[in-house]
């Protein structure tokens, strides 16, 4: 079923939401970060569009909430394959270019005037298609970094960091699925202020080396089990963790990110990054 602007306009706020993936305001803002290159692009002469910047910004979000393939995504707004294409990336290079949509970033988290007082870490995987096997000079197998002994399958992994009291999310880190979440926080360089306390999983494992004041879980083993007072404590921590499952839900509700990754692997962190960004503005 095609949505069209002139038809979604009509619904209430909340079909709207249900139909689009975004708030009404929110894709209100989108087309005014839009505007200036759209009066550009059709200043420059070049034969006219057939969808307007609304609809074009429709098919995008289309494409990253349902994930359908660009044929299917430009037949049901009436274009072609290679024009759909065009069009998600016209708008997602555009997009990325307004500050607006730009996360704070770690200088945010060594800023004395960022009032950080707590932060949540945490790492999800998105399964990709298996690269090629086909060998480089560096590498041998070029599946096997992205190999995830965890999922069983290729992934890429991306980092985020949470203000646990605003729900802001500060920064992203992508990396390869075979490389663990502890390395990952190393490579990031997400340097904190000693006051500001860190929660984190039991991947985390080593973190107080490096930060102090950070919070992880306690691991049970065989040998030793844990005590009441252990499981009481991990059950605060993830009382103040939960917050970052709700972020991915939300990221996870756009089936491009939710689902198996089939596009090239360079544009992934710019998708997360935009849909990171329009979750920021949603609970500004």
């Amino acid at each position: 079923m095609t949505i069209l602007w002139k038809d979604l306009k009509k619904r209430t706020d909340k079909e709207f939401r249900r139909l689009s993936g975004v708030e009404r305001t929110t894709f209100l803002m989108l087309i005014q970060l839009l505007r200036p290159a759209w009066n550009k692009r059709r200043k420059s002469g070049g034969p006219k569009s057939k969808l307007n910047i609304n609809n074009q910004l429709l098919l995008t979000l289309s494409y990253w909430r349902n994930y359908s393939t660009y044929l299917e995504t430009g037949a049901k707004y009436g274009v072609s394959e290679s024009r759909a294409y065009s069009i998600c990336r016209w708008i997602e290079d555009n997009l990325i270019k307004n500050k607006t949509l730009h996360l704070p970033g770690k200088k945010m988290l060594y800023s004395q005037d960022s009032n950080l007082e707590l932060v949540v870490f945490d790492v999800t995987e998105c399964a990709i298609e298996r690269p090629k096997r086909k060998p480089c000079a560096r590498i041998k197998n070029k599946q096997r970094p992205y190999y995830s002994g965890k999922k069983k399958r290729h992934t890429l992994k991306e980092q985020i960091v949470i203000n646990q009291k605003t729900k802001q999310i500060i920064a992203t880190k992508q990396a390869q699925g075979k490389v663990h979440d502890f390395k990952i926080f190393k490579k990031s360089k997400h340097h904190m202020l000693p006051q500001i306390k860190a929660y984190v999983d039991s991947g985390y494992q080593g973190i107080k080396k490096i930060h102090a004041n950070s919070m992880l879980p306690t691991k049970r083993s065989k040998k030793m089990p844990l005590t009441t007072e252990q499981k009481i404590e991990n059950m605060k921590i993830s009382s103040i963790r939960v917050i970052v499952e709700n972020v991915f839900a939300f990221i996870k509700k756009f089936k491009i990110i939710g689902t198996r990754y089939r596009n090239r692997r360079s544009r992934f962190g710019l998708r997360f990054n935009l849909i990171c960004a329009i979750f920021n503005y949603e609970n500004a």
